[in-house]
């Protein structure tokens, strides 16, 4: 009797709602919110449908499940003591406090590094944000950044906006990312998706398009994480510039 208690004990661990989410999201980085499944998952679960319906009662609430663990793990990380930090310094002792700026950065980077790495995800979060504002997905974000927001010292009466505003730069930011490191189709990569835009771009009526123009050269090897930073720099200079702490 102890026996098959231990081992009824084993298929509940390996059944359950955590290993369900974890296998969802494998499906999903491997092939799209497509390629996610019951009938695939019970194969990658060895397990029959009715175990995993025990835990979840359909794709919709599998996929938000799925985006709650991702962006939670997002948003636990820490900041980095990164040389291209702006608020560091080599005067900086080991250990010091980080700042709000530095939180608010590591934030940003963990929610870029995790719709870079899961491209899923920022249909996902877009859907959330548009649809179910009010579920768990999108306040959770929305007070990670906010309560940062707070500890720059942003006056209470531009909370909302400037929460906001860093909120959808960054989700726009990393998921436009996502969407061009898939864009290219044709079988076409990344750099050369990137090198057939330019050379477009550069192939436009001088007279209608002289900046793109212009600028059509940079698109070509570019950085995505650098740009998506220097872009996020841009906006934390303006915050800082526009709304100055509370006297």
């Amino acid at each position: 009797m102890a026996t098959r208690t231990r081992r009824s004990q084993r298929r509940t661990e390996a059944l359950s709602r955590e290993r369900i989410v974890e296998a969802a999201v494998e499906l999903l980085d491997a092939a799209g919110e497509g390629g996610l499944t019951f009938r695939a998952l019970t194969e990658r679960l060895a397990t029959g449908p009715g175990a995993i319906y025990w835990h979840v009662e359909n794709k919709d609430e599998l996929l938000g499940a799925a985006t709650e663990t991702v962006v939670a793990a997002a948003l636990a990380v820490e900041p980095a003591r990164a040389p291209d930090s702006p608020t560091e310094t080599p005067d900086s002792p080991a250990g010091a406090p980080d700042s709000p700026r530095d939180e608010i950065r590591a934030v940003a980077l963990g929610l870029f590094e995790a719709i870079d790495e899961h491209p899923w995800l920022a249909t996902q979060l877009a859907t959330h944000l548009s649809r179910s504002p009010w579920g768990s997905v999108a306040p959770r974000i929305f007070e990670s950044l906010g309560r940062r927001v707070r500890a720059l010292g942003v006056p209470e009466g531009s909370w909302f906006v400037v929460t906001s505003a860093l909120m959808h730069y960054i989700l726009g930011a990393a998921g436009q990312n996502a969407a061009n490191a898939r864009a290219g189709g044709g079988g076409l990569d990344r750099d050369e998706f990137l090198d057939a835009t330019a050379t477009a771009w550069e192939e436009l009526d001088p007279d209608d398009y002289a900046f793109t123009r212009a600028v059509a050269y940079q698109m070509r090897g570019h950085d995505d994480r650098e740009q998506f930073l220097a872009g996020f720099d841009l906006v934390l200079t303006g915050i800082a510039a526009t709304h100055p702490p509370d006297a």
